[in-house]
């Protein structure tokens, strides 16, 4: 059994950036989603592929989301994982309930070099679920890694769902 496809505000929102040119969906796809989700404009995420059972955003290796020590700050890889596993989750709910993080667990295992991709991925077994159920909730395969191929951090992320209050 497949999952359903899910028509709601995001994708909906999206639906017109698959007309462009490949080149530049990137762009406008991070435009879009940085205006919904302004944090995620402010610290210039780029949302490189989102699709209902994947979405790959990057952090660029910047000044402006340094540390001290000239890598991606740690606030910055946990903006990176938590911004790749809400927007795949959020593809696959419908309008009538809203995601919530319920818990971030993250361990900083090595140091991380260069810009970083975070890798989100549910399994149509978890898309069936969030399709079909009022609430619950939903841990999306997540991976981090740096400019080496490193995964610099090692990361568990649990969204929940509930009815949106009217």
């Amino acid at each position: 059994m497949s999952a359903p496809t899910i028509d709601n505000r995001l994708t909906r929102a999206l639906a017109p950036v698959g007309l462009l040119p490949r080149g530049l969906q990137p762009r406008v796809r991070s435009l879009i989603l940085g205006r919904v989700v302004r944090f995620v404009g402010t610290a210039g995420l780029v949302v490189e592929e989102l699709r209902p059972e994947r979405a790959i955003i990057v952090v660029r290796n910047r000044p402006a989301v340094q540390n001290h020590i000239g890598s991606v700050h740690a606030a910055a890889i946990a903006l990176v994982a938590e911004t790749a596993t809400g927007f795949v989750v959020g593809m696959n709910l419908p309008d009538a309930v809203v995601p919530v993080i319920k818990s971030m667990t993250i361990d900083f295992v090595k140091r991380a070099r260069g810009d970083l991709r975070a890798v989100a991925d549910l399994s149509e077994e978890q898309r069936s679920l969030m399709a079909t159920t009022e609430r619950g909730e939903v841990t999306p395969a997540i991976a981090v890694t740096d400019a080496d191929g490193n995964q610099p951090i090692a990361c568990r992320l649990v969204w929940a769902w509930t009815p949106r209050r009217r």
